[in-house]
């Protein structure tokens, strides 16, 4: 009889013990099913967002390659803000009464450089909207 109670003891300790353990199992297991939900949301926002910049980024260079062929084939000018300074061994009457217009080396460069604005704009613009939507949740 007391073995009896004994074995009875044991085994309302060991359930007792064994349930308090998957408390805590199922508890950490709905922990890591959240988390992993969370990730899996994030990772999907991140995706949306970086498609969408990525397009913009595409669009804005191809706006510059568009006006790029533009002004190579006529269709549009490129005007520049610029004054004409005469140089110092020059008399004071102006040679070419022309409009001021970039040098042609220097077209390729003002090009170079709206493309990396456009670059730098939109990674800019990207990176602070990830983090305001992501990194600051």
């Amino acid at each position: 009889m007391a073995g009896l109670l004994v074995a009875c003891m044991l085994l309302a300790f060991c359930a007792y013990y064994y349930h308090g353990e998957y408390k805590t199992a199922a508890k950490d297991l709905q922990l890591a099913t959240d988390t992993i939900k969370d990730m899996q949301t994030r990772q999907r926002d991140v995706a949306i967002l970086d498609a969408k910049y990525t397009k913009e980024l595409s669009d804005a260079k191809e706006t510059i390659d568009q006006l790029q062929s533009d002004v190579a084939s006529g269709a549009k000018r490129l005007h520049v803000n610029a004054t004409c300074v005469p140089k110092a061994t020059t008399t004071s009457s102006v040679d070419d009464g022309g409009s001021a217009e970039i040098a042609g080396d220097a077209r390729q460069d003002y090009y170079d450089l709206r493309r990396q604005l456009a670059t730098s704009d939109k990674m800019t613009r990207g990176l602070q909207y990830y983090i305001r939507t992501q990194c600051l949740r």
